[in-house]
């Protein structure tokens, strides 16, 4: 006997994790607290900054520097003091939140910023089969979507858009665009001088720059003067000598500018630029350091900038002896970092004509920001609640089902609650993301599981690039950490380990791994890895692992232009159409028990494509399930695939 549960007791409850409390995070926690909910917990690791109080607002003035998530938490229980709210200040990839932690709950509510991070929580939600339900904005654009392992796809089954990368012969050395200037910042001048690798391979280690030791620190010169030394060879030195030489380079484009020396454009010099009123070099920012550059808003002349770039790198070089831990990559959230990178745009700027940028434009540009709108914050937190009781709803009726022995229980592919080849009670939500219909909300069906995921589904992935010129290290970090987004990820060859995670080695083994990282891929242990091998990888703390398929293409075939990066990843034909013969192997009914079985024994653990977010991106291509979709009368009756599957972010 199904017994009925009103939303009141279903919300009181129920174990809700929430994962973000920022612009989202905020009205989602209100909401949860006004409909009901009891037993929250959230996860969240950053603090309030003054930017956020014209949207988050759960936080005051009185709140900056402190813990989102603690705040938000103190905030909420002044008028729901009844609720029980554990708040989590950290990071969701640490190991205490591992898929453990994540089987405590019953819905797990995604409000996160970070492509990295969703891919995370999807991978351990897939592991500990709970469902999530994701959620983003981008300034009046707005989603929330539903993904429940065996009956709809997971975050990762649909493409997301990557950041555009740029050719580094561009950045180096032919700018046209501000965002050019911005990711030479970000992307080769900042990790070269700040990153804790000194032996790591950068593309500013040209033969002049190595000559002269451009970009190396002397034992014993102080932080302010190699700053120097770095502004003069940069924005002055090479140009002149190196640049403008080459004619060829300058027929069709407009020839660039060496800048004044440091000392002329600065007066007082290297050590009292860099100090301010904070000599120090450790208490305040560069920008609260020096005078007159408290707007951010405001673009800065050329000494100001000059003055910033050599007080923001010496405080980054300070900060770094003292304890304060090296600078890897750039963080947006870093205040010092922003004014390097701001800095070293707007000198790059003027060195190529371009058009420069204030501190304010430049965050946004290196960040990637879209600055977010609090309504569509508080209309997607709504949603997000109206899915969660769906998803709540439903586990209730699937254990009443297996008590009363009318029920598989297990959530799989048949849908649990939902009987086969009907259509889902769970909706993807779009805000005001198609002018075609005139509609702020537009609901559409869940796609179903995509059989070429490599998170959720049966594909393997297909890594193409040079084996003679690529290295571990390259491969651990541009590809498995920073496209596929694995946290700790390992790897096996066919015939011997090429890397595992630092945890209970022995000094020897760990020698063996670090040199592993820095050796090509052909020349690596146990017969190397040349065109043809399937490397296993793993990643324990996902619960995640799949196969990857090296292919040779040498470096010469590669066009600089379209191929920056100097490798490729895809799916694997051959191994899709194998398994896509496979799931069509059940009753011939859409959805019938031979896709069920075959979506039931998946892994845990598989990666899919993904779509990231921008104001256009609105209508993502389809995860090609075969099955149809439902839209209103308005929609034309186009299919528009996989939910839409671009992702927004807060």
């Amino acid at each position: 006997m199904t017994t009925f549960i009103s939303d009141v007791e279903l919300a009181r409850s129920s174990k809700v994790l929430m994962v973000g409390a920022g612009g989202i995070g905020c009205e989602l926690l209100k909401t949860l607290a006004l409909c009901g909910f009891e037993d929250i917990e959230m996860i969240d690791l950053d603090t309030i900054d003054v930017s956020n109080l014209n949207r988050q607002f759960l936080f005051r003035k009185r709140h900056v520097g402190m813990s989102k998530a603690q705040v938000a938490r103190e905030s909420v229980l002044k008028f729901r003091p009844s609720a029980n709210i554990i708040a989590h200040y950290g990071n969701v990839k640490e190991p205490r939140f591992d898929v453990d932690f994540l089987r405590r709950f019953d819905v797990v509510l995604n409000g996160l910023d970070n492509l990295e991070a969703r891919k995370h929580v999807n991978r351990l939600c897939l592991a500990a089969e709970v469902p999530l339900v994701e959620s983003g904005t981008t300034g009046y654009l707005g989603q929330v979507t539903v993904h429940v392992r065996g009956e709809t796809a997971c975050f990762e089954c649909s493409p997301k858009p990557v950041p555009k990368s740029h050719p580094i012969c561009t950045l180096r050395d032919t700018p046209d665009k501000p965002i050019h200037c911005i990711a030479y910042a970000t992307d080769l001048l900042f990790p070269r001088l700040f990153s804790a690798q000194s032996d790591g391979k950068s593309d500013l280690d040209e033969e002049d720059a190595v000559k002269l030791s451009s970009f190396t620190r002397k034992e014993g010169e102080a932080e302010a003067e190699f700053a120097v030394r770095v502004f003069d060879y940069v924005f002055r030195h090479k140009i002149a000598n190196l640049l403008l030489d080459k004619e060829e380079m300058w027929e069709k484009r407009t020839r660039p500018e060496p800048l004044p020396s440091f000392m002329e454009l600065v007066p007082e010099g290297a050590v009292a630029a860099a100090a301010g009123s904070d000599p120090s070099l450790a208490t305040l920012t560069a920008c609260k350091a020096l005078t007159g550059l408290g707007d951010p808003q405001k673009v800065w002349s050329v000494a100001d900038a000059a003055r910033v770039f050599v007080s923001s790198a010496a405080r980054i070089l300070s900060r770094a002896t003292t304890g304060g831990g090296s600078t890897d990559k750039f963080d947006k959230d870093d205040a010092l970092a922003v004014e390097f990178v701001t800095a070293t745009a707007l000198l790059r700027s003027c060195n190529y004509h371009i058009s420069p940028q204030s501190l304010f434009d430049a965050k946004g540009m290196a960040g990637n920001i879209v600055h977010a709108v609090a309504t569509t914050n508080a209309i997607v937190g709504g949603l997000i609640v109206i899915e969660a009781s769906k998803v709540l709803r439903a586990g209730v009726a699937k254990k009443q089902m297996t008590i009363n022995g009318g029920g598989n229980g297990d959530g799989g592919s048949e849908g649990g609650v939902h009987p086969p080849n009907t259509p889902s009670a769970y909706k993807y939500t779009f805000v005001k993301q198609h002018k075609s219909n005139n509609r702020l909300l537009e609901p559409i069906d869940p796609d179903g599981p995509n059989v070429k995921c490599v998170v959720c589904g049966s594909a393997r992935l297909e890594l193409v690039c040079d084996v003679d010129t690529m290295t571990l290290g390259c491969l651990i970090d541009d590809v498995l950490k920073k496209k596929i987004g694995l946290n700790a990820p390992e790897i096996e060859a066919p015939n011997t380990t090429l890397y595992l995670q630092d945890n209970d080695l022995d000094k020897e083994e760990i020698a063996t791994y670090a040199n592993n990282r820095s050796t090509i891929l052909r020349h690596l242990p146990g017969g190397g890895v040349p065109s043809g091998t399937e490397l296993a990888v793993s990643d324990f703390t996902q619960k995640f692992d799949f196969k990857l398929l090296v292919t040779h293409k040498a470096a010469e075939g590669w066009d600089k232009e379209e191929e920056p990066e100097g490798f490729t990843l895809r799916g694997d034909q051959a191994k899709v159409a194998a398994a896509a013969d496979d799931e069509g192997t059940g009753d011939g009914t859409e959805g019938g028990a031979g896709g069920a079985a075959e979506a039931d024994d998946a892994e845990d653990v598989d990666d899919l494509v993904i779509m990231e977010d921008g104001p256009n991106e609105g209508a993502g291509s389809a995860a090609e399930t075969g099955g149809k979709r439902k839209r209103g009368d308005d929609d034309g009756g186009e299919d528009h695939g996989a939910a839409k599957a671009g992702r927004l972010s807060e």
